[in-house]
């Protein structure tokens, strides 16, 4: 192992933003760092990697928000180093269950190394043997970042366990080119469901594409495109409200003028968050399938 400095560059957190988007050098920077990986000292457990992809989730947004903002993953302390999805690789390890060259897949940060906490090591032990299988099979570690990862999970937890969905139904998803929105679109199809994804106009356009009207609604953007849906839904249709993209960045909240139709239609709408979920985590096999006999005709990965 080599006893020289390498780069450690980093993107930090400066100052909390509260509408429109974040600006480089005003509420984020890149720091140029350095580290010198044979001298870095790590506590019992702990692991240091080194930083492969890194997943640019829009979500992070809301942890970059003012303190007075709930948020189920915390807020990001100033100075501290950004965070999301990672796929990493070990390269000095003080845990016996991980070695050096071992794939991690979990959250770290927004830099080229970082020391990984036991209980984030441990949580991410499951993905271990996972990652490299994929890479063995041909399969590129960024997939475990999109379909064969969290987005795949949230996608496929979602639709099953409250979209419960019934071959010949129809189903809209909002952001359909998206990370989530794209393999629920997907998993729709191959369950026989008519499959319809987000347009400009949604109000008319889904009065002339779904004239039998819609059976279960795959939410991420919420706000003017929940509004327009709602009408169009069925008696007894299921929303899975998996994000809220319009509201993140809003001056002010988007008041729904239209759920009396949850009401009136009986409609079932569900909250809905995946933090690895265990039936998600054993439904990645499927996919893993899924993805080597090309079932699937990604947009994004």
């Amino acid at each position: 192992m080599s006893t020289s400095e390498v780069s450690n560059n980093a993107v930090i957190y400066t100052k909390v933003f509260e509408t429109g988007l974040p600006v480089i050098n005003e509420h984020f920077k890149v720091v140029e760092r350095k580290i010198n990986i044979s001298s870095t000292k790590l506590e019992k457990d702990e692991i240091l990697v080194k930083n492969l992809y890194i997943s640019l989730d829009l979500f992070i947004l809301t942890r970059m928000k003012s303190s007075d903002v709930k948020n189920y993953l915390g807020l990001f302390p100033i100075g501290s180093v950004l965070e999301s999805g990672c796929i990493s690789v070990v390269v000095k390890s003080n845990n016996d269950q991980w070695k050096e060259g071992d794939l991690y897949s979990g959250t770290s940060g927004w830099e080229e190394y970082t020391i990984i906490s036991p209980e984030a090591a441990k949580q991410a032990l499951p993905f271990k043997q996972y990652l490299k299988n994929s890479l063995d099979n041909g399969i590129p570690l960024s997939y475990s970042l999109g379909i064969l990862g969290m987005p795949g999970m949230t996608a496929y937890v979602g639709l099953d366990m409250i979209g419960k969905p019934k071959k010949g139904e129809t189903i809209f998803i909002s952001t359909a080119a998206g990370g989530v929105g794209q393999v629920v679109g997907q998993i729709a199809k191959l369950k026989g469901l008519k499959v319809v994804g987000s347009t400009v106009d949604i109000g008319q356009a889904l009065k002339e594409i779904c004239p039998e009207g819609i059976d279960i609604f795959f939410d991420s953007v919420n706000g003017e495109t929940l509004d327009k849906v709602l009408p169009n839904l069925n008696e007894d249709a299921r929303v899975i409200s998996c994000g809220m993209t319009s509201q993140y960045n809003s001056e002010s909240v988007y008041g729904i003028m239209t759920n009396i139709m949850i009401h009136f239609k009986k409609i079932c709408y569900n909250g809905f968050l995946d933090l690895y979920n265990s039936k998600g985590f054993v439904l990645l096999n499927c996919f893993y399938v899924w993805v080597k006999l090309e079932l699937f005709d990604l947009l994004v990965i």
